[in-house]
């Protein structure tokens, strides 16, 4: 079911001319919550997401794809938005980034520049020095936002 939503979702953003960032599906006390997340270079405007929300809610509705009670949600991933794949990871590169991973046992948070993706790891660049951060070692990791500037 979350390979179909995502396509019909996938084909709304490409209609729309926006790029779809991520896709969740979440049970909740009162029905499936479906969250789709959307990008584009100049800014997520409302009537993107109005759009988008009302093309998925038609398909999902043709195709009668979820048989219980569900919500659809459509935003933007926000200004600190989690970066789960490789293509999340560049499309963050020069971004300010926040990472924790895993090393020797311990878990270490870097908060700075995304610099480089490579096949296995990240360079990120803090204080003018380079820190490789291989992938299987993250643990989580978002773009970064810094609210006391």
């Amino acid at each position: 079911m979350e390979k179909k939503i995502e396509a019909i979702a996938a084909k709304a953003c490409s209609r729309q001319g926006v790029a779809l960032y991520d896709l969740e599906i979440k049970p909740t006390n009162k029905g499936l919550l479906v969250l789709v997340y959307i990008t584009k270079v100049s800014g997520v405007t409302v009537d993107d997401c109005t759009k988008i929300s009302r093309f998925i809610d038609h398909e999902l509705e043709e195709l009668d794809l979820i048989e219980q009670r569900h919500f659809l949600e459509v935003s933007s991933p926000g200004l600190e938005r989690e970066l789960k794949y490789k293509k999340h990871f560049n499309s963050a590169i020069n971004e300010k980034v926040k990472v924790t991973y895993q090393d020797d046992g311990k878990s270490i948070t870097i908060i700075g520049h995304l610099r480089q993706v490579l096949p296995d790891k990240l360079v990120i660049e803090k204080d003018a020095e380079n820190h490789e951060i291989q992938f299987q070692d993250i643990k989580k990791a978002k773009t970064y936002f810094d609210y006391k500037r």
